[in-house]
């Protein structure tokens, strides 16, 4: 596929706010785009004799457990069928080829199903992996709405279709295409075009329809000749697929004001393929106060706004920060509501002597508050597996869950809320970076110990992702090099 983000103008500023360019047109140059924001490298790094690449979007330990598969009539010189995106050849690799009248519902766009490969994480992680595969998911969801607001495109998941249906429709269920313990999960599909998907691909019922007019052929590259399955891993993914819903699950969100802007014109493209993940920040760089407020209020849910756009879920996390050097902030514990309706619960279940605060400067909408002030350079490390990324930066974070009530509505709530933290990560990561910092989110965290800090017992609020951001220090000793220059010197796939 052609590489045309460096033609994109829309600047990063902008797209926040909620304006976008005319449409693109929704061919294969245009999807090639969508990719390349969203999966795409973003570049290579080496050190002496080692070389590795870096993605758009994020992920735990860089391993990258999400694949993407783009279903697609055939048109603009895109072949009918289910095709898989391959990132390092930025090609696409026909999975199912299907008729010339299949998938008439998608004239205008593309629908993508996102699957995970646990054993990209497990090998390192453990059991672990399981959630850090769910963060990754909510990574690339986040980054795909983000690359479609380049294009003036819209993206959103199609809640209605269950774990069966996309694992039929995406080939992940047929195990004899897979090696052992290989095999990929199904996690979500959403739509993305020019225009709001048609009624009848948000019915249960449509990705079965789909599924049964592909044919597949292929198998998957094998990863690794010995494995330590962790049976755990699959009983988690049992217990929480999803299945087929048909209840609404929209929400009436707050009547928040417009975003405020941001200064400065960066090409939206441009800080999408530089965010980084710091791996130290040097305990020094203070971020202005009105800087943290507009950071923080980009992670109320607008609708219309990159990357909520893509999630029609009500906010159920919201977030306890640490804050050590923001100017004219007093240090200490703060709580950022992303839904007012919780403040309530949460004033019972936090400590009796939490200050609930007022934050001076801040805009009233916010819903932030201090809880309690005073130097937590200290407890951000050690709640953070002791790394000191979590204290040297100008604040670090805990996302907090209403986890039992949303595990009630059924076990498979589990993955969304580890989707919407990585929804939020994603948009710290790029808030982070148009504010001249680098972010890092944090999956080794002791979630007992931050429940003690504030007081929480029980089940119903459970800490599910961490993250930090800061000034970074950057290696002097490892070289940049540009992400597709492989590609010049040979025909892509």
């Amino acid at each position: 596929m052609p590489l045309r983000t460096s033609s994109l103008q829309a600047a990063f500023a902008d797209l926040r706010s909620g304006q976008r360019p005319a449409p693109a047109a929704t061919d294969l140059a245009g999807l090639g785009t969508l990719l390349e924001l969203s999966f795409g490298l973003s570049a290579w790094k080496e050190s002496g004799d080692t070389r590795w690449a870096l993605r758009c979007n994020p992920s735990s330990g860089n391993l990258h457990p999400t694949e993407c598969y783009v279903l697609t009539a055939e048109s603009n010189g895109l072949a009918g069928g289910l095709h898989h995106y391959a990132s390092h050849d930025h090609c696409l690799e026909q999975r199912a080829a299907a008729r010339s009248d299949w998938g008439a519902p998608m004239a205008g766009g593309f629908v993508l199903l996102l699957t995970a490969v646990h054993w990209r994480e497990a090998w390192k992680y453990g059991l672990r992996a399981y959630r850090y595969c769910q963060h990754d998911c909510g990574h690339a969801l986040a980054a795909v709405s983000y690359a479609a607001a380049t294009l003036g495109w819209r993206a959103q998941v199609l809640e209605n279709w269950s774990d069966s249906a996309l694992a039929a429709l995406s080939g992940v269920s047929r195990r004899e295409d897979f090696a052992e313990y290989e095999t990929e999960a199904p996690e979500v599909a959403l739509w993305v075009g020019s225009r709001d998907p048609d009624p009848s691909l948000c019915t249960a019922q449509a990705a079965i329809v789909l599924a049964e007019g592909l044919r597949f052929t292929g198998h998957a590259n094998r990863l690794s000749p010995q494995h330590r399955h962790w049976e755990g891993i699959d009983a988690v993914q049992m217990a929480a697929a999803r299945p087929a819903v048909t209840a609404s699950l929209h929400a009436p969100l707050p009547p928040w004001p417009p975003l405020a802007p941001i200064t400065g014109m960066q090409q939206a493209a441009t800080l999408i393929r530089q965010r980084r993940s710091a791996v130290a920040f040097d305990g020094m760089t203070a971020l202005p106060a009105d800087h943290w407020f507009a950071l923080l209020d980009a992670l109320l849910p607008r609708p219309g706004l990159p990357p909520w756009t893509v999630w029609q879920r009500p906010p159920r996390i919201h977030l306890v920060l640490f804050v050590h050097r923001v100017q004219a902030v007093t240090p200490g514990i703060y709580l950022l509501l992303r839904a007012p309706s919780a403040a309530p619960t949460l004033r019972q279940a936090l400590r009796a002597d939490a200050e609930w605060a007022a934050v001076a400067g801040a805009p009233d909408h916010l819903g932030l508050y201090r809880l309690f002030a005073g130097d937590v350079r200290q407890a951000a490390r050690v709640i953070s597996c002791h790394q000191s990324i979590a204290a040297d930066g100008c604040f670090s974070l805990g996302m907090l869950a209403e986890f039992e009530s949303s595990l009630h509505e059924g076990a498979w709530r589990y993955r969304e809320l580890l989707h919407e933290a990585g929804l939020i990560g994603q948009a710290l990561y790029l808030e982070a970076e148009a504010a001249g910092l680098h972010g890092t989110g944090i999956g080794c965290y002791f979630d007992d110990a931050l429940h003690s800090l504030l007081g929480l017992s029980g089940h119903a609020w459970q800490s599910l992702y961490h993250f930090t951001v800061g000034g970074p220090v950057e290696d002097p000793r490892l070289r940049t090099r540009p992400p597709y220059a492989h590609l010049t010197a040979r025909q892509t796939c």
